[in-house]
């Protein structure tokens, strides 16, 4: 499945989504941009075939976010009728951070170029970010004389810190590539032309880990970032009957004793 907006490409039990709007430096605040995004994601989501996805983008950019254009061109209207402008969010670029906390399958971002303001927020969405060393990251929304509408004061802090995450989002500073390495914004830094290799070595080896173990271990991750510890433990506890139950398990068990490499099936 592929549209004009979103390129969907599966090899194996890997998919890689492209934003395929290079002409506009991948920006995603379009409708017709939030349901092509929504629509392969759910894909793939419902896909059982599928253990690792990597998002990245056409062109020379990640993403830069949102239409700063479209910014200057609706500025009176939003001033006119600022209800309007928060039911857009809502049911607009609010969308990706909901769609993608429902995706159960390890994302990476290959960010091959600038992430800015919702794009830098959209990288720090996925589970795991590798960046081009041309990449650019930036939480640029106060030099707009806004704030990151789309969930990135929620991810931010979370993934760089507290301090990190003021600064960021205070100065609105835009930093390179070994800059967002040392404050773990990326998790690593590769030659440009060696991004898409890095991330499809990283995707392989996820892959080729018991499928609805993945599934289960990421959202016990996300769910445990707002649950007490013994409700933590408790979903464990129900995720782990059913992760023992299966038959990937009895060949994961059966290969360690047998010192041969296991076949999963996804059962």
């Amino acid at each position: 499945m592929s549209t004009d907006l979103m390129l969907y490409e599966k090899s194996g039990r890997i998919v890689t989504i492209t934003i395929n709007r290079p002409e506009i430096r991948n920006s995603i605040s379009a409708y017709d941009m939030l349901d092509a995004f929504e629509a392969v994601f759910e894909k793939a989501a419902k896909d059982h075939e599928v253990s690792c996805i990597i998002l990245t983008g056409a062109g020379s950019a990640f993403s830069s976010g949102g239409d700063v254009k479209g910014f200057a061109e609706t500025a009176a209207e939003n001033q006119a009728f600022p209800n309007g402008t928060r039911h857009w969010y809502r049911e607009g670029i609010q969308r990706i951070p909901l769609c993608l906390d429902k995706v159960e399958i390890p994302i990476i971002a290959a960010v091959n170029g600038p992430a800015i303001g919702a794009g830098c927020d959209l990288a720090m969405m996925c589970d795991i970010r590798i960046a081009s060393d041309k990449a650019l990251m930036g939480e640029v929304f106060v030099n707009l004389g806004i704030i990151p509408g789309d969930g990135g004061a929620w991810y931010l802090p979370r993934i760089v810190g507290r301090a990190k995450a003021f600064e960021m989002a205070f100065t609105g500073d835009v930093l390179k590539a070994d800059e967002c390495l040392e404050i773990g914004l990326v998790h690593k830094v590769v030659p440009h032309d060696e991004l898409m290799a890095a991330c499809m070595t990283m995707a392989k080896k996820i892959a080729g880990k018991p499928p609805e173990a993945l599934r289960m271990t990421k959202r016990l991750l996300k769910e445990s970032e707002a649950q007490s510890l013994s409700s933590s433990l408790e979903m464990a506890a129900g995720f782990q009957a059913l992760a023992q139950s299966t038959k990937d398990h009895e060949e994961a068990a059966l290969a360690f004793v047998e010192k041969r490499k296991p076949v999963f099936t996804g059962r």
